[in-house]
């Protein structure tokens, strides 16, 4: 079985920072990147960052400059810091496996979990 746990969100005001982690068990076979993913109410889930399994990074253009996505020396774990928080960043944040599965597509496993909300209100 694959399980992928999200924690650290919270609520924050706008300009503070969270911490997210991203705990991975089981076995993830074709792992191209570890990637961060959010939903707000009403809207399609979004990648907002991602990192590879050589250490390549990839943001959305909302949270660059931002946001930074990082990963334990085990590689079970992933992080994201954000800081500067926005209310616009007010989402349940996810982490997935992502795979290549053309020679143009990289995709999410379908292994998502309960994620972790993020609120950034005053």
């Amino acid at each position: 079985q694959v399980q992928l746990v999200e924690s650290g969100g919270g609520l924050v005001q706008p300009g503070g920072s969270l911490r997210l982690s991203c705990a991975a068990s089981g076995t993830i076979f074709s792992i191209y990147a570890m990637g961060w993913y959010r939903q707000a109410p009403g809207k399609q889930r979004e990648l907002v960052a991602a990192i590879t399994s050589g250490g390549t990074t990839n943001y959305a253009d909302s949270v660059k400059g931002r946001f930074t996505i990082s990963r334990a020396n085990a590689k079970n774990t992933v992080y994201l810091q954000m800081n500067s928080l926005k209310p616009e960043d007010t989402a349940v944040y996810y982490c997935n496996a992502d795979r290549v599965i053309s020679s143009t597509q990289i995709v999410p496993y379908n292994y998502w979990g309960q994620g972790t909300q993020v609120t950034v209100s005053s």
